[in-house]
């Protein structure tokens, strides 16, 4: 079977840890060229092309996608995966702590879009798979601005996809629960009582454990591929049930 990515060239952020890293990982393994940005790009998979960015900051952006198209001429794939998150409600949210996860999660999604799209606007195709989270569809206690900024991700998300869908473009996203990744690493090892909160996280999720950064890279590896060809401005929720509960 010929691997679903070969010949295509995929840009990833947020891809040297996580769920990223098995994103870019994944693509490689099915025959896909990648570059892959992050923060720092010491960690991204072997194989791909690493350059440092911040998806906050327009010029890093346009340099990523710039660095894409001076390698391989081509960019066929976007994921818009870096993101940050936030434990405060409303009342302990400070008008910084709003901006810092809405400059990542919302502007670097959009920043990302802006500067793949004329190169697959050109080519007449291209798929774009944003990471959102189970976050932009229920009140997840202490989440105030994290769960206004997937939310605001899922409709820019559905507006491209409409926006241009009759110029072969595709754009989707993925919402996952809790995966098991290093950002709840760092969770836990600010939490008083890391066992508790662990539990506390497992339990939220009707399936009983957190979920892998594998499983998501498995879903955003589908949308990316020929097999999702009628998939389009739909929000993917991998989530371990927390929505139907």
């Amino acid at each position: 079977m010929t691997p679903r990515f070969e010949g295509r060239v995929a840009v990833v952020t947020g891809a040297a840890s996580g769920i990223g890293h098995e994103i870019a990982r994944r693509f490689l393994d099915e025959g896909g060229a990648v570059v892959a940005g992050d923060l720092d790009p010491g960690g991204v998979p072997d194989g791909a092309l690493g350059v440092g960015v911040d998806v906050s900051d327009p010029a890093q952006v346009d340099a990523l996608v710039a660095a894409c198209i001076a390698e391989h001429g081509r960019i066929d794939i976007l994921c818009n995966n870096a993101g940050v998150g936030g434990v405060t409600d409303v009342l302990g949210c400070t008008v910084e702590e709003w901006d810092r996860i809405f400059s990542v999660n919302v502007r670097g999604v959009f920043l990302g879009t802006r500067a793949a799209l004329p190169h697959m606007l050109a080519a007449g195709h291209g798929v774009i798979v944003n990471t959102a989270s189970v976050a932009a569809s229920v009140g997840l206690p202490d989440r105030a601005a994290y769960c206004a900024s997937k939310g605001a991700v899922v409709a820019f998300t559905r507006q491209v996809a409409v926006q241009y869908a009759d110029r072969g473009i595709r754009c989707n996203c993925v919402s996952p629960g809790t995966v098991d990744s290093p950002w709840v690493g760092r969770l836990l090892d600010q939490a008083d009582d890391p066992a508790a909160t662990r539990a506390a996280l497992v339990a939220r999720q009707p399936l009983g454990r957190l979920g892998t950064p594998g499983e998501v890279a498995d879903l955003v590896a589908y949308l990316a591929s020929d097999q999702a060809s009628f998939v389009t401005g739909a929000d993917w929720l991998i989530d371990g049930g927390i929505a139907a509960r």
